[in-house]
Order: structure tokens, then sequence, then C-alpha cells
């Protein structure tokens, strides 16, 4: 089905739009004027983040998991953007479990919706000759050089792929070898982004992300715990930076893997500082044994970013750690004494 430059907006598809990337980009397309259609199932994701989203008329939520074949032009809650004769002109694909402390929790899950998953939605996008994209992860590099340097989208990294995170990392590697085969046997004008560790607002909590685990910990029980040792180093990026880059990617022309992220590292024990220091209270931090498999992540290259897309991120670490603390605030009723200060 081809699309039509007749429709005046753009049909959108944001698979795992709910969740904590995803339902940032369903916010900026839709306050752009676009009609867009969130597809999630909730399993790593909360309806809360797109609750804001439900009463724009060009917005429409679909409960489904994309292991299982979709075919919007069936349902009758997107008759109203006529799917069935200007189809989809974008697809963005960000629906997979993920977890830094419990990837056997939902393992087969994580995989199939890797493989199985990838392969409907990239269906999806040969039927409507739509352009798609794939939220990929530092990930596929696995352990990090031994000299730390930043990498490059050509380095090849080192994973075990049969360890209990090879469903995601391993998972995600496939996923880009499914999208770059049908960009090279069908032709479908395909976009894989390689996220780096990225915070904000509307991050899953209690699944080891530890931007908002470390806020939570230290304001209801004045202690930190750090998963790893002082030396575990991380770079962080701001969600709006995130989504920006995503779109920069996506009205590009390049089709191979591009990294996004940012350069600057901080050890998470410094990170639990600045935390610390902007919630302006006393607290401790101690460190604990790490995840199961839980190594020094690789640090991203972008240059190719930089001089190709004119993106590198630019929200300062403790401007972005002061929102997602608000947020926090705002949403749990355990933190009213503090909306005050």
């Amino acid at each position: 089905m081809k699309n039509s430059i007749l429709n005046e907006n753009k049909n959108i598809l944001v698979l795992g739009g709910a969740g904590f990337i995803g339902s940032h980009l369903c916010e900026v397309l839709v306050k752009q004027g676009h009609n867009v259609v969130c597809v999630d199932n909730f399993v790593s994701s909360d309806v809360e983040n797109i609750k804001g989203l439900l009463e724009f008329p060009n917005f429409e939520f679909i409960r489904h998991d994309i292991n299982q074949v979709l075919e919007p032009e069936t349902l009758p809650e997107l008759v109203k953007f006529k799917v069935e004769v200007f189809g989809f002109h974008e697809i963005y694909n960000f629906a997979c479990p993920t977890s830094a402390k419990e990837y056997t929790k939902l393992p087969v899950e994580t995989a199939t919706s890797n493989s199985v998953g990838v392969i409907n939605s990239l269906e999806l996008a040969r039927k409507y000759k739509a352009k798609y994209f794939l939220a990929s992860t530092s990930s596929v590099y696995g352990q990090a050089p031994v000299d730390y340097k930043p990498v490059k989208e050509d380095y090849y990294g080192l994973l075990d792929f049969l360890g209990p995170r090879a469903c995601y990392n391993e998972g995600k590697r496939f996923a880009e070898t499914l999208v770059t085969t049908y960009r090279d046997f069908y032709k479908l004008d395909v976009r894989i982004a390689r996220i780096f560790s990225t915070y904000g607002p509307r991050m899953l909590e209690h699944s080891g992300r530890r931007i908002p685990d470390y806020i939570q910990e230290a304001l209801n029980s004045n202690e930190v715990m750090i998963a790893g040792d002082e030396k575990l180093s991380y770079s962080f990026c701001y969600i709006t930076d995130m989504v920006q880059g995503i779109s920069a990617l996506m009205n590009s022309d390049i089709k191979d893997p591009v990294n996004l992220g940012s350069e600057q590292v901080y050890t998470l024990k410094a990170i639990a500082e600045k935390i610390i220091k902007l919630l302006n209270i006393e607290a401790s931090i101690k460190h604990r044994e790490g995840f199961a498999y839980l190594n020094q992540p690789a640090i991203p290259n972008i240059d190719k970013a930089k001089t190709e897309l004119n993106w590198f991120p630019l929200v300062p670490i403790e401007q972005g750690l002061q929102e997602t603390i608000n947020y926090l605030r705002a949403k749990s009723i355990s933190y009213q004494p503090f909306l005050n200060k």
C-alpha cells in the first residue's frame, strides 16, 4: 500500500510507545500534529506515561503484543486516520522488555521481541512502504574495550551470547541483522540507533535503572546502594536530547547504525553524590555486589552523529537530574513533605 501526500499529517506507528523513550517520542510527534498510534502491552511500561496524550484526537493507543501479528486497518479505533487508505508513513520500534537486573524475568518475551516482534514490525513497514526505525542499544558492543576507549559504530564488541542477558544483548544484535537484511533484500528505508544510557522522567522504576533508584533510595532511606564497584562508569544522556537525536536520525539518509548517547563519563558514585547534593539531604553511599553478568559498559564515540546529524547532547547532567527528581517527587505521594520546599 502506498502512502499518499494527500494526507496532510503523517500516520506514525510507535511500537513500545508507552515506555520511557517511546512515550516522550509520542508526545513530540503528537504536538507536531502527526497522527500517532501507540502500541504497547505494558510488560515494561506504564499507562501513566501516555495518560496525558489520550485527550489528543490525533493520538490513539492500541494494547497489543508485537509478537503477535498486528492488522491496523481492521481496528475501528484507527478509522479516523484512514489507515486503509494512507497506511503508515513511519514506524518506530521500541518494543522490547528491558531490565538492568531481572533479565531472567522475561527472557522468552525479550528474545521473541527481538526476533518475531521485529519481523512482524518489518512486515508492517513492507506492507505500508513505511520508513522504519529500530531502537537498538549500546549493549550490542558488550564489554567495553580494555583501554575504555569510546567505541565507534564499526567496533564489533565482545559479549556472552549464551548468558542470562543474551536475550537482550544478543537479541538486539539479531534485530539489527534482520533490519539490515530487510534493507538490503527488500530495499526498505531503515534507521538504526544504538542508544546508550538515557535518563529522565518516566523511567522504569525498581528495575536497576540507576538514577531513579538512587533518587528513591536517597529520599526513602537516606542511603544509596550502588550495584558494582567504585570504578564502574557510565555516560548518561537526558531524554530530550535523545529524542532530538532519534528525530534527526529519522530525518536523515543514514541507513547504517548510529551511536546516540553522551560522551561525558561519570562513576556511579559521582552520580549518587550529585543526586544527594541536589536533594539537599544527608545520605550515605554504599556499594554491593553487582547484577549478574554486569560489566563495564562501552562509552560512545558520537563523531558520526555530530558530523552527519549535527547532533550532540546539550542538557547538563545537573539540570537533567533536577528534572528527574522533580518528576519523581511529584509522582509519589510519599514525597509530599518535599513538595513545598
